[in-house]
């Protein structure tokens, strides 16, 4: 009986040998060209299986299970995905839960029915209400709507407005809220987001569409970046100019030369305790007359929101460390 069993054994191990074997032939021989034993490469493009050594079309007419678009950057291929929008921290559930249109049309485009409409109403009241469950989302929900409201009217970047979003929610996160009003801290963070980026700006522009004065708002962005230790560096005046320039229409060679006229500036330290913003426009303002190009003083006092008497006197504060330059 042993003897029986040891031999049926053995038969079953070489027949899994040779199955083994086969199977390894059979996998050989698909990426092997089956003329002259060449290498297969696949051409998506044609959909063709082709042998790189003669040339011979193994396959043809092959399935491609990828998408029908292309992209060519990430931001398009996030567009085109079908799987749903990217998570986001502009919205407080990260924009993971569903949202009902306001308007009463069906996927057809044909308005719906009053009844329909009434049932629609009860749907989105209930959405509302199970999508923020607790007073922190209320809270979130909130200041992150007065963030967007406050960086689409400074005309600010979407990644400035993630980066707010992130510092309002380690504010919210380590109760530096408690005693300070939601709008205040969502406006110091936009101010602060706007700084690291390097599009700053103005503490009077953030005023300007903030819902509270302008001494809160200093006050708060001090207390929200000490508490949570955000690295932002002093403002530089040269960020400034570009939309000081494009907001004068000055060509590109005025703007080439405010930002000269800046950094001589800061090499004679004419810019210590100095505005930015007042630095900036005086800038823009001495190389639009430098370069011959029609501007006034009341004119960039408006685009940079600063008086002309600050303009006049940087103004001549950089012509004289331009002189002091030229002549050394």
């Amino acid at each position: 009986m042993t003897n029986a069993r040891l031999s049926a054994r053995a038969r079953r191990t070489e027949s899994e040998t040779e199955t083994e074997s086969e199977s390894e032939d059979v996998a050989d021989s698909e990426l092997a060209c089956p003329e002259c034993a060449g290498q297969l490469v696949v051409d998506d493009e044609h959909g063709e299986t082709i042998c790189e050594d003669c040339g011979l079309v193994v396959e043809e007419d092959s399935v491609d299970r990828g998408p029908e678009w292309r992209a060519f950057d990430s931001a398009e291929k996030n567009k085109k995905s079908r799987v749903g929008a990217p998570t986001t921290n502009t919205m407080h559930d990260k924009g993971l839960s569903t949202n009902i249109d306001w308007r009463n049309k069906d996927a057809y485009g044909n308005s719906l029915g009053s009844r329909q409409r009434e049932k629609m109403q009860r749907l989105r009241k209930w959405n509302e209400r199970f999508r923020t469950r607790d007073s922190k989302e209320r809270n979130l929900k909130q200041a992150l709507g007065e963030i967007d409201r406050m960086a689409s009217a400074l005309g600010l970047p979407n990644n400035v407005r993630e980066t707010a979003s992130v510092i309002y929610r380690r504010a919210l996160n380590e109760d530096l809220l408690p005693g300070r009003s939601i709008e205040g801290v969502s406006t110091s963070c936009v101010y602060a987001a706007a700084r690291q980026a390097g599009v700053p700006r103005s503490l009077d522009e953030i005023a300007d569409v903030s819902r509270v004065e302008k001494n809160e708002i200093a006050r708060t962005y001090r207390y929200v970046v000490r508490e949570l230790g955000l690295e932002v560096q002093p403002a530089d005046p040269e960020s400034y100019v570009p939309r000081f320039a494009s907001g004068l229409e000055l060509s590109d060679e005025a703007e080439h030369r405010a930002r000269s006229l800046l950094r001589n500036a800061k090499e004679k330290g004419v810019h210590s305790g100095k505005s930015p913003v007042g630095l900036a426009a005086a800038a823009v303002y001495a190389a639009a007359l430098l370069t011959n190009e029609k501007t006034t003083q009341a004119a960039v006092s408006d685009v940079a929101d600063i008086s002309e008497v600050t303009i006049r006197n940087r103004y001549h504060e950089l012509l004289e460390a331009e002189e002091t330059i030229g002549m050394a």
